[in-house]
C-alpha cells in the first residue's frame, strides 16, 4: 500500500519531491510518502501562510471556527468517514499499536474537542473569548484583545497517535497560522485533519501545512524558526535543548519534553468491594498506549493497612493486565526495545533472591510486567511498554522524599481516596511539582480544558494588547460631533 502524507498550501505539484517511509507489521507492508521541499518551497510555503492567516483566518469569529472543528471531528467520530477508515487501517501499522486500541484510543481523543469541549478551553482560558475577535472591555477600564501568531511552528512527536490534535486545533482557534513537522514514526494523522478541515472550509486551505523532513534538519528548523511567532515542539529533553537553541530570542518557545507519571492508592480504598475496580482502572492506566504518554503510569504507591494489601493488589492487577493482554495486545516492539525490556526484567528478577520482600510477576512472553517491592529507598522509572512497580508504603506522606529528585520532570498523579485524604494528598503532590490529578483509570485522558504541563492552552499562544482607557477619553478631543 501507498498513502501520501502531508497538506500543502497550493504549490505546483509536479515540482514536490516526496521521500519514502516504509512499514511492516504481520506481514502487511506501507510505504508512506512525504514531501520533501526546497528552501524557496519551503520560503513559498512560510508566505502562503502567512499571508493567508493575515487576509482571512483571522477575519473568521472565534465561534465559527469552533463549528468548523466541531463538524470536522464528529466526521472523524464516524467509523464510516474516509479518513477515520484510512486512521483504523494504517495507523495499526505504522505504530505497532493494536487496531482495537487505536479505535478506542482516537475517539477518547477525539471527543475531547467537540464543541462543548472546546467551549471549555476557550472559557478555561478567556473569561471572555469575544477577546479572539476583537477589542473587549476592561473591569478597570479600557480594553483587551487576543492575536494570536502570525505563524505558529509545531514540532509534533509520533509516540501516540492523534497527538497532533492538541496543537494543530489550539493554533486554528487562536487564529494562527501553522506549520506543523509530522514524525518519522507517525506522519499521517496531522494531514488527514488538516485536509478534512479544509474540505469542510476551504478558505482555510492556505492556512495550514504538514511538512515533513527528517529530525535534527537544521537549515529548514532556522528557516522556519526565524519566521515563527511561536515555536511548540514535543519530544525528548535533549531534541527540545538543541532545538531551542536555533530559536531566536524574538520567539516564544514552548517545550513539552518528557514527564514522569504515577499512582497513589491509600489503604482506605482498598477493601474487598472496590480493590479489583481499582486494579482494573490501574492496569488500564499502565496497557493504554503501552505506557508512551506522558501521562502513563510508572509505578503505584500502596498504603499500608487496606483489607488488601500491597503484595495482593500486584496479583491483581497481574491479572488484569493479563486479561487486557489478551483483548489488546501489546504493541510490536523494535530489536533494541525488546532486549532493553528483557535486561530489565531479568536483573529485576535476580534482584528478588537479595530481596525477600520483592517479587516479579510476569508471564513468559515478557508482554507485561509487576514488580511489588516493600524497601524502595528511591523512586526508579520503569522502561515502559507495561512494566509498571507496585511500592508498598507505610504511610502516603512518605512520597515527597522518594520523589523529590523527579520534580523537574513530573506531571500526572492518579489517586484513589476518600474526599478529605484526596485533597490532603493533592495538596502534597501539588508542591512537589505535579500539574495534573486525576482518578485512577483516567491517567491517560486529560478532561477538556486542562493545564497542560501547568500551563495554559490557549493562552500561551496569544499576545494580549491592552487598549487604555486614556486613549479612549482623548479620542473624544478628536471626534466629529465635539465641535
Amino acid at each position: 500500500m501507498i498513502e501520501k502524507a502531508g497538506f500543502i498550501p497550493q504549490l505546483a505539484e509536479d515540482n514536490i519531491t516526496y521521500d519514502s517511509l516504509n512499514f511492516t507489521q504481520n506481514g502487511v507492508e506501507l510505504s508512506v510518502q512525504v514531501p520533501v521541499l526546497t528552501a524557496t518551497q519551503l520560503t513559498q510555503v512560510i508566505e502562503k501562510v502567512t499571508t493567508a492567516r493575515n487576509s482571512l483566518l483571522q477575519n473568521f469569529t472565534v465561534i465559527e471556527l469552533v463549528d468548523i472543528i466541531d463538524n470536522a471531528v464528529h466526521q472523524l467520530l464516524d467509523s464510516n468517514n474516509r479518513y477515520r477508515k484510512k486512521a483504523e487501517q494504517l495507523l495499526p501499522i505504522i505504530t505497532g499499536f493494536d487496531a482495537q486500541m487505536i479505535r478506542l484510543g482516537l475517539t477518547a481523543s477525539l471527543k475531547t474537542f467537540r464543541k462543548p469541549q472546546l467551549l471549555k478551553f476557550l472559557v478555561e482560558d478567556f473569561n471572555n473569548p469575544l477577546l479572539l475577535d476583537g477589542f473587549q472591555p476592561r473591569a478597570k477600564g479600557g480594553y483587551v484583545k487576543a492575536v494570536g501568531p502570525q505563524l505558529m511552528t509545531h514540532i509534533w512527536a509520533g509516540n501516540v497517535p492523534g497527538l497532533p490534535l492538541w496543537s494543530l486545533l489550539s493554533g486554528l482557534l487562536v487564529k494562527g497560522g501553522t506549520i506543523g513537522k509530522v514524525s518519522s514514526s507517525e506522519p499521517l494523522f496531522a494531514g488527514w485533519v488538516a485536509q478534512l478541515i479544509t474540505e469542510i472550509e476551504p478558505k482555510l486551505k492556505d492556512c495550514l501545512a504538514i511538512l515533513w523532513w527528517r529530525g535534527g534538519d537544521e537549515v529548514k528548523e532556522k528557516q522556519l524558526f526565524n519566521a515563527s511567532d511561536i515555536v511548540l515542539a514535543y519530544g525528548g529533553n535533549t531534541a527540545l535543548s538543541a532545538m531551542q537553541s536555533r530559536v531566536p530570542v524574538t520567539s516564544r518557545f514552548l517545550a513539552y519534553g518528557h514527564k514522569i507519571a504515577f499512582g497513589l492508592i491509600a489503604n482506605t480504598s482498598l477493601n474487598a468491594n472496590n480493590a479489583k475496580q481499582t486494579a482494573h482502572n490501574a492496569a488500564f492506566d499502565v496497557i493504554n498506549y503501552d505506557q508512551q504518554a506522558c501521562f502513563s503510569p510508572h509505578c503505584f504507591f500502596i498504603e499500608k493497612g487496606g483489607q488488601v494489601d500491597a503484595k495482593d493488589f500486584s496479583e491483581l492487577l497481574a491479572g488484569e493486565l493479563a486479561n487486557y493482554q489478551k483483548k489488546y495486545p501489546r504493541q510490536t516492539l523494535s530489536f533494541a526495545e525488546q532486549t532493553q525490556l528483557v535486561a530489565w526484567q531479568q536483573q529485576e528478577q535476580m534482584s528478588t533472591y537479595q530481596q525477600t520482600d520483592k517479587q516479579v510477576i510476569s508471564p513468559e512472553s515478557g508482554d507485561w510486567s509487576v514488580v511489588y517491592e516493600t524497601a524502595a529507598t528511591a523512586f526508579v522509572p520503569s522502561p515502559l511498554n507495561r512494566t509498571v512497580r507496585v511500592i508498598e508504603v507505610a504511610d502516603l506522606t512518605c512520597i515527597p522524599a522518594l520523589i523529590a529528585p523527579y520534580r523537574a520532570y513530573l506531571q500526572t498523579v492518579g489517586i484513589a481516596a476518600a474526599p478529605t485524604e484526596l485533597f490532603k494528598l493533592s495538596a502534597m503532590v501539588a508542591e512537589l511539582g505535579v500539574t495534573r490529578i486525576t482518578a485512577i483509570g483516567n491517567m491517560t485522558a486529560p478532561e477538556a480544558g486542562w493545564h497542560h504541563d501547568g500551563s495554559a492552552n490557549l493562552l500561551d499562544l496569544v499576545r494580549m494588547v491592552d487598549l487604555e482607557l486614556s486613549a479612549e477619553q482623548a479620542a473624544e478631543h478628536y471626534s466629529s460631533y465635539r465641535h
